[in-house]
Order: C-alpha cells, then structure tokens, then sequence
C-alpha cells in the first residue's frame, strides 16, 4: 500500500501544528521546517480546515492551529478524509476490467487486509505521535 503524497504532508503538518501546543503556524514555517512545497502545503491546510482538523485564523498575525487536542485526532479519520480511494488492485476500483474477477479471491484478502490496517490506524491518535518543537530545530524561549 503506499499513501499519496497529500496524505503523508496532511500528517506532517497536522504533526506540526500539535508539537505547537496552541501557538498559530504558519504554511511558510512548515514547509520550511519540511522542505516540502509551499503551494501543496496550501492546499493540504485548506482541506484540513474544511474537514475540521484545523482552524484557520486570519489577519497579519493569523495562522493555522489544531480545532481540538491531539488526542481527539484519530489517525485512520484522517487518512480517510485525504486519501481518494483504498483501491489496491483493479478490482476494488469502479474500473475494474480484470478478468477473473468473478473466481479471484485476492480481493478479499485484500479487504481484510486494508480493513486491519484502518483499524490499526484507527487505535491511535495524533497525541502518540506528537513531537517536541525541537525535534524540527526550532529554538524555544527559556520558561
């Protein structure tokens, strides 16, 4: 199984946004801190705060943040929410033309499978895998 690439930058950024605790973040310090693109980074945050896992806050000193805490975030909702399909093979997609559909057990197994995984995902949420803000080489204020 391999995750698209706008999953794998909507956990990072939801990552980073939970290491922050409730300070404001910005698409520049994440893609920054990633080295990944700006402009998907824009388009992966916007999605995240139409499915509300982020809150967005706008203005010159605006920013994006988590809409709940971590441990509210499941991992598989996530995934289900930006991931366009879980078609393995052929024939779990609505374009199926493989030919021996009709006898080939593989796509059970295959759906047991992609089931064990959710579920898997489903049993954890952002809060065990949440990060410290040093862990991206970010320089915090003594306390």
């Amino acid at each position: 199984m391999h995750l698209t690439r706008f999953s794998d930058y909507s956990l990072r950024l939801l990552l980073y946004a939970a290491s922050m605790d409730d300070r404001l973040i910005t698409i520049e310090e994440v893609a920054h801190a990633y080295g990944i693109s700006r402009a998907h980074l824009m388009k992966v945050a916007n999605l995240l705060v139409r499915t509300g896992y982020l809150v967005s806050v706008r203005g010159r000193s605006g920013g994006l943040r988590l809409s709940r805490p971590a441990a509210d975030i499941n991992l598989g909702a996530i995934l289900r929410a930006t991931e366009p399909d879980f078609a393995l093979v052929e024939c779990m997609s609505s374009k199926n033309g493989c030919a021996i559909t009709a006898k080939c057990r593989l796509k059970c197994v295959l759906h047991s499978a992609l089931a064990a995984f959710l579920a898997e995902l489903d049993a954890h949420t952002l809060a065990d895998l949440e990060l410290d803000p040093r862990d991206f080489g970010l320089v915090l204020p003594p306390d």
